[in-house]
């Protein structure tokens, strides 16, 4: 039977989607996500049409690369993508793609890289149980500035509030209470929006 092709970068998702900051690829279990294309991915996620002809067909991470990005499908595709949208990481596809097409895939995952990285230390140091989702959609939406003197932020006040290391309640308050203060001046939503559904009478 013929291996299935796994991408060199399965935190970026060939349409453009943060998968390395993606709650689902931090759960634990069966669960858990692989990253776009990465190990096991097709027992869970059996077909993908970007993936089918990104990959398999082009041998390329993301469509970005692509010499005919947009195409017409993806273009019509990234329209749908608004700040309606339900899944807020979605607002970042886009942009991502393009940043990539002008400046390469390198850059980009740099960049990344470091979101990553201070998702890690959230998820290490913040972690309540309950705000996985939410410190992801920070990640994704913030600034990365910003988020590190958030991050030292939150530890200056733990230490000067002398909270202790196994409260991890207090701990992710304080963080989410930062995050959420510095979204709220720019104009940044962090919650998840409940779908809307319209009912006809």
């Amino acid at each position: 039977m013929k291996e299935q092709p796994v991408k060199a970068y399965p935190t970026l998702g060939c349409c453009g989607l943060d998968c390395g900051l993606c709650p689902r690829y931090y759960t634990v279990g069966s669960s858990q996500c692989p990253g776009c294309a990465g190990p096991d991915f097709f027992a869970k996620h059996p077909s993908c049409s970007y993936i089918t002809c990104c990959v398999k067909k082009k041998g390329l991470e993301v469509c970005a690369q692509c010499d005919e990005f947009p195409c017409s499908k993806f273009a019509s595709w990234l329209d749908k993508w608004t700040l309606e949208d339900s899944f807020l990481t979605h607002q970042k596809i886009k942009s991502n793609l393009y940043f990539i097409k002008e400046q390469g895939l390198e850059k980009f995952l740099e960049q990344q890289g470091k979101r990553i990285k201070l998702l890690q230390r959230m998820l290490g140091d913040f972690d309540d149980g309950r705000s996985r989702s939410f410190y992801c959609i920070a990640t994704t939406l913030l600034p990365v500035t910003e988020l590190e003197a958030l991050l030292g932020e939150a530890k200056r006040k733990i230490k000067m509030d002398k909270v202790k290391a196994d409260d991890t309640k207090t701990r992710a308050a304080i963080l989410k209470e930062l995050l959420s203060g510095f979204a709220a001046r720019g104009g940044v939503e962090l919650k998840l929006r409940k779908k809307v559904t319209d009912k006809t009478e």
